[in-house]
């Protein structure tokens, strides 16, 4: 009997540490869940110049003004960001060029705290590889980007810290009203990418943003084209990874490429985008 009953209390003991080992592991598992933030509402005003040097070299001029939103307005309460991103690049052949240029960011302080600055640069070397692949009426676009990237916050005693992204981006342009991509032509145009970072302080972080965006774009002419559309993102926030930030953004595009040299010097028509 008492064997019987020196085996139930071993049984008990054995259960109780069990159980609050579950409990303890069942703690931090919860601690570990992905949460997602409120999403935010945010406008980008893009503008993509293509400037033709020479016969194999262009020049990429882009702008982007981005707006934030706050409180009381939404989509454009705030300006949040300002893009200067500028590159040489090289004409391969009519579907594959190459780019390798320099970014200034300017960040302004969207948050509500006390910081010490309102505004602060980012500095970045990129380079791209864009490949056009047209099949029957529509343009499919793979690009891969690489971004060398220094950030710092808005604090006095803040330093620069840097990461690479590694970005890849899929897309396809449709025409709707056109057999192909001509002048007069409405177009429709899913895009996908993914933004892996790394870095010392990445850490867990490695998903810095996944972009989900559909526009329709209207060509007015060869040398200019206007789009707009939606953009659905999320990303991991680098310091906690398992909290996700979400977005979704209206934006808007301005396409243009002049091309100054003489007539007998010009190729056919090149398939660059952003």
């Amino acid at each position: 009997m008492k064997s019987i009953h020196k085996k139930v209390m071993i049984l008990v003991f054995l259960g109780l540490i069990s159980s609050n080992l579950l409990a303890q592991n069942t703690d931090e598992d919860e601690q570990k869940y992905s949460k997602f933030k409120t999403p935010l509402t945010k406008t980008w005003i893009n503008t993509y110049g293509n400037i033709r040097i020479s016969k194999r070299l262009f020049w990429t001029a882009q702008t982007h003004i981005r707006f934030q939103e706050t409180e009381e307005t939404p989509f454009v309460g705030q300006l949040a960001q300002i893009y200067n991103r500028h590159a040489i690049g090289y004409i391969h052949s009519k579907n594959f060029n190459v780019s390798l240029g320099g970014v200034l960011r300017l960040n302004f302080n969207t948050s509500n705290n006390n910081a010490d600055k309102n505004l602060v640069p980012e500095w970045r070397i990129w380079h791209q590889y864009m490949f056009a692949m047209p099949l029957s009426s529509v343009m499919f676009y793979h690009r891969i980007r690489i971004e060398h990237r220094w950030t710092k916050g808005f604090s006095d005693n803040s330093e620069y810290i840097f990461r690479n992204r590694w970005r890849y981006m899929f897309k396809a342009k449709i025409p709707l009203n056109s057999y192909k991509l001509k002048p007069k032509t409405f177009y429709v145009s899913p895009e996908a990418e993914i933004i892996l970072q790394s870095g010392k302080p990445v850490a867990g972080s490695i998903m810095e943003d996944l972009r989900l965006h559909a526009s329709v774009g209207y060509i007015i002419n060869p040398r200019l084209t206007v789009a707009t559309g939606i953009m659905y993102s999320q990303g991991q926030d680098l310091i906690e990874s398992n909290i996700f930030k979400q977005n979704w953004t209206a934006r808007f595009h301005v396409y243009f490429s002049p091309d100054f040299r003489k007539v007998k010097n010009k190729l056919p028509s090149i398939h660059m985008d952003d």
